[in-house]
């Protein structure tokens, strides 16, 4: 039953999974895919996150975090998942590293996302 409940709290995070598989993350090759592949995702799984709106903010991790309400392994997921897109590389790198400071000061030791940053 606790288990049911958790994943009902951290439903974002559950559908950034499913999106992360859908989009090749836990597979044996690097994935390829775009933001356009991205926002097509989250449209099928009726997430109602806008990406280019995300994107614009002055600081995204505090919008997920504060409007969005995301959980820490949401935030996760949804970093790697912007990693591995077409997204500029400054832009990516300046978000990973916003994530990871938010997540280590909460913590919350991603080691997935500090692996991305010695990559």
């Amino acid at each position: 039953m606790e288990d049911v409940l958790l994943r009902e709290i951290d439903r974002i995070g559950e559908m950034m999974l499913m999106i992360a598989r859908r989009l090749g993350l836990f597979g044996r090759k690097k994935p390829d895919y775009s933001l356009s592949n991205v926002k097509e995702e989250f449209c099928k799984a009726d997430l109602e996150i806008d990406l280019e709106s995300v994107l614009k903010q002055e600081n995204p991790v505090c919008y997920l975090v504060e409007e969005k309400k995301f959980s820490d392994r949401a935030l996760e997921t949804f970093m790697e998942i912007l990693f591995y897109s077409d997204l500029d590389e400054s832009r990516k790198k300046a978000l990973l590293n916003d994530a990871i400071t938010y997540l280590d000061s909460k913590g919350y030791i991603s080691f997935k996302l500090h692996s991305l940053v010695s990559d």
